[in-house]
């Protein structure tokens, strides 16, 4: 008897350890870890479409001044701007180092990477798995302090750029493969049952019931027979006398298996906020992970002593530049607008600049006022006027052009001289005229009477 039961254990361990991890998963249902994730179809897409996208964005380094009054941004020309975009001076490059860290966001616990510095210069960015991280932080619910291990050695949490999806300690965050994680075991056991169905050619599964006790010969042949069924490797099995065939399971109209895909799909596209309009994809999907990566590239990416005038930002242009089309016509709004010069969208092609293509574009009838001085300036009739004051270069002389006195811009301080000035200069005009007219009439009754 005895020997028996160990003969069934082995057979048991046998059995459970030729399975297949991911099914083993699915039978015990425990857990499924991201590499099994990534082999559901709409999550591996999405997140090879947010990755790719996120690390096309060149990321610049702006300074910010206040010059005169007014805040002046320029972009600066500095070495840590060609580590995050082109050579990290890792076996990663820009584009490589950055998809990497958006994935660890999306599906791990967050994206890592060392900063290289020798003294007060950053000499590189050196990628770090997820995995190989261990965050290590005191119990303090206010004052918190963290320390990052890897393979043993303790660093200061100053000295990795962190890209944290969903954190509650700035140290670690909560990837999608944790946080809807019985969404995609569901998904996963569907693509295992349509693999399964695949592999035996649409046949069912089930079981054999015997009403003879079958031999170990027998029972040995059985299973050859049916495995062979199952393979493709043979179009029937025969059953003796007294057997009987039991199916186990539905089939996949049954399951509707289709719909559930269609609906799945749906809803991580949802999750991962992929939309048919591109603009509103970048706006939801990107522009997060872009702000939280600029984010801790100010943190530690830059010193002390510049964290008051200079900062990183995304350079989102050359996610636009897709399409052809809508470019140009973004292109033709901002010059007749005034927005840009010609030469500065050639720039933004990569084209040569034009002599003589550097100007404003402005209509003629436009009126330009200047906050700062307070001057209002009309091109079209050349004209220059001050909010509060006299035209500049009207003739404020009522009597040598008094049209111009409604179009003068008075004075609120002066507001009402100015008005009895007009009105008495007129008023003198029109005695003047009736005294004329007076006199003119003496002169013809003189005339007759004589």
């Amino acid at each position: 008897m005895s020997l028996f039961k160990r003969r069934e254990k082995r057979e048991s361990e046998f059995d459970n350890n030729s399975l297949d991890p991911l099914l083993k998963a699915i039978i015990n249902d425990t857990e499924i870890d991201r590499s099994s994730v990534l082999e559901i179809p709409v999550v591996s897409s999405s997140v090879d479409l947010i990755c790719n996208t996120f690390a096309m964005i060149p990321f610049k380094l702006y300074e910010e001044k206040i010059k005169d009054g007014k805040k002046v941004t320029k972009e600066v020309e500095d070495e840590r701007v060609n580590i995050i975009n082109d050579d990290t001076t890792d076996t990663l490059d820009g584009f490589q180092f950055k998809k990497a860290i958006c994935e660890d966001y999306l599906l791990g616990k967050g994206g890592y990477a060392f900063i290289k510095k020798i003294g007060n210069n950053f000499k590189g960015l050196f990628y770090v798995e997820d995995k190989d991280i261990t965050i290590q932080k005191n119990s303090d619910p206010i004052f918190k302090k963290i320390d990052i291990l890897v393979n043993g050695e303790t660093y200061k949490d100053y000295q990795f750029i962190k890209l944290l999806r969903n954190t509650k300690d700035g140290a670690s965050g909560i990837g999608l493969t944790n946080e809807i994680n019985r969404a995609l075991r569901t998904a996963f056991k569907r693509i295992c049952y349509e693999y399964d169905l695949t592999i035996t050619g649409g046949s069912r599964k089930g079981f054999i019931k015997s009403t003879k006790h079958l031999d170990e010969k027998a029972m040995e042949k059985l299973k050859q027979a049916w495995e062979k069924y199952y393979s493709g490797n043979a179009n029937t099995v025969i059953l003796n006398d007294g057997m009987e065939f039991q199916e186990a399971s539905n089939n996949s109209t049954e399951n509707q298996l289709n719909e559930k895909n269609i609906t799945f799909n749906g809803e991580m596209k949802d999750i991962f906020h992929i939309s048919s309009n591109y603009e509103e994809f970048i706006k939801n999907a990107i522009m997060p992970i872009a702000t939280a990566f600029c984010t801790g590239l100010n943190r530690d990416f830059l010193l002390e002593k510049e964290k008051k005038s200079y900062y990183f930002a995304p350079d989102t242009k050359e996610l636009y530049k897709g399409s052809l089309k809508e470019r140009f016509e973004a292109y033709q709004i901002a010059i007749k607008t005034g927005f840009k010069t010609i030469n500065e969208v050639r720039y933004l092609e990569d084209d040569d600049a034009i002599k003589g293509l550097d100007v404003i574009n402005l209509g003629l009838g436009d009126v330009l006022f200047n906050a700062k001085t307070g001057e209002i300036y009309t091109p079209n009739t050349n004209k220059l006027v001050k909010m509060g004051e006299n035209a500049t270069k009207v003739d404020t002389n009522p009597q040598n052009n008094p049209q111009n006195v409604e179009n003068i811009v008075p004075n609120t301080s002066n507001n009402e001289d100015l008005q009895e000035k007009g009105i008495n200069t007129l008023e003198n005009k029109k005695d003047a005229q009736n005294e004329e007219e007076e006199q003119k009439k003496g002169g013809v009754n003189n005339e007759s009477r004589s």
